[in-house]
């Protein structure tokens, strides 16, 4: 069946002091699944998994399917009997953006003061580029359901991460360009550190199909621009075939840019920041025929309504799958090292991700079965990734493939699969 991918509509907060950010992170934190107020810790024999998630900011959209998913990731694995016997339970901070860096940080801190096994999060590359020293100098293992800069492979023997690195999606991307017969594109990208490796990796791979890249191979512009007109006018004078977007929520203000300077917006190409529903963005038929990329696995919609049970608010399930796999993936670690401390989290996530083959399952129940009877696992579940590599990426994964309507919403098309490469 196919899906339409929506967002939410969120207002960036512009004016946060240290001081607020710390407090409101505090506050934030709080929340818990499962738990007591004060919060279980690994050190106290209780699975602890603990999300960085932004419900504010440029990415507030992903925020609310992340928080539900790891809670029913905990909720299937008590229903299972629980990590060593005791309940597992959740907690959460809201991280914002990478505009936020004083925010970022106090989530990080929040989350901390409780010992959790884990953090799961943030799906972003600039927040995780800003967070992930605080979480693994505490020996506490990060998995980031979402931060898919190239960069990020081998980043720390405690970073792992359950989404393939730009390397796949770019290359994806550079190819299904290639493929619809584009001669020369023209790149907007803003300057960051997700935005630009990506970039990066789909110039080599178009310029190796014989598409010039007519603009943008260098050019950036900054997170936080709001005019766009003279980018919108060096595009149109570049005179590409089609326009690729790498942006987050700038992406409304530039694409409107580039259709005043006379751009053909129906031949535009959008990534996994910017594919979501834009009906309420632009006039109907804007984007119609614009594709969009999305690594990762597509939530079957059994699993987006059992997400909804925890959250019927939910509307977007950005990294969904891969957040459930990540909670999921570091219960069965802390099962099977018999602990549940961030350091044999970390240590056997390897093994239970299939690194020495095993037994595959599908779920935390089935698996635990399997490694109360001693033997080896692969958890296969619902991102459908291959086994952690020596880098801690996921050796396999898919990129989805979209592509908007009439109704400027884009519609799950088809998903390719690709090997992800070795630090």
């Amino acid at each position: 069946m196919k899906q339409v991918r929506t967002k939410k509509t969120h207002t960036r907060i512009m004016a946060l002091t240290a001081l607020v950010a710390a407090a409101s992170m505090a506050l934030a934190g709080c929340g818990s699944s499962g738990s007591s107020a004060s919060g279980d810790s690994g050190g106290s024999g209780t699975f602890l998994a603990a999300g960085l998630f932004p419900s504010t900011g440029s990415m507030a959209y992903i925020g609310p399917s992340n928080v539900a998913t790891l809670k029913l990731a905990v909720e299937d694995i008590n229903a299972a009997g629980g990590v060593l016997g005791k309940d597992a339970s959740s907690t959460t901070a809201d991280t914002s953006d990478a505009d936020h860096a004083d925010q970022n940080t106090a989530a990080a801190q929040s989350v901390l003061t409780k010992n959790p096994s884990v953090v799961i999060g943030p799906p972003s590359s600039s927040v995780v580029k800003n967070s992930y020293k605080q979480v693994t100098a505490a020996g506490v293992p990060m998995i980031s359901n979402g931060a898919t800069s190239t960069a990020f492979s081998g980043l720390d023997k405690l970073f792992f991460r359950t989404i393939p690195p730009d390397t796949v999606q770019g290359a994806v991307l550079g190819q299904v360009i290639a493929q619809a017969g584009v001669k020369n594109l023209a790149i907007t990208v803003f300057n960051d550190e997700y935005g630009t490796s990506l970039r990066d990796v789909v110039v080599k791979t178009v310029e190796d199909a014989g598409v010039n890249v007519v603009y943008g191979e260098k050019d950036t512009f900054d997170p936080t621009e709001t005019n766009f007109s003279s980018i919108a006018t060096a595009v149109k004078a570049s005179n590409p075939d089609a326009v690729l977007v790498i942006a987050f929520d700038q992406t409304v203000s530039l694409v409107k840019a580039l259709k005043t300077a006379g751009v053909d917006t129906h031949k535009l190409y959008m990534t996994d920041g910017n594919t979501v529903d834009h009906s309420e963005d632009f006039d109907a038929g804007l984007l119609e025929g614009t594709i969009g990329t999305i690594p990762g696995a597509h939530p079957t919609d059994e699993f987006q309504a059992r997400v909804k049970k925890i959250d019927p608010k939910v509307k977007d399930f950005t990294y969904a799958a891969e957040t459930y796999d990540a909670v999921v993936l570091a219960a069965l670690a802390a099962q099977k090292g018999g602990a549940t401390d961030g350091k044999t989290v970390a240590k056997n996530l390897p093994a239970v991700s299939g690194v020495g083959g095993g037994e595959k399952c599908d779920s935390y129940k089935a698996c635990l079965a399997l490694l109360k009877d001693g033997k080896d696992i692969q958890y296969k579940g619902q991102a459908s990734i291959g086994p952690f590599n020596d880098a801690h990426d996921p050796s396999t994964a898919s990129i989805g493939i979209y592509k908007f309507g009439a109704d400027n919403k884009p519609v799950f098309d088809h998903a390719q699969e690709g090997s992800v490469p070795k630090a």
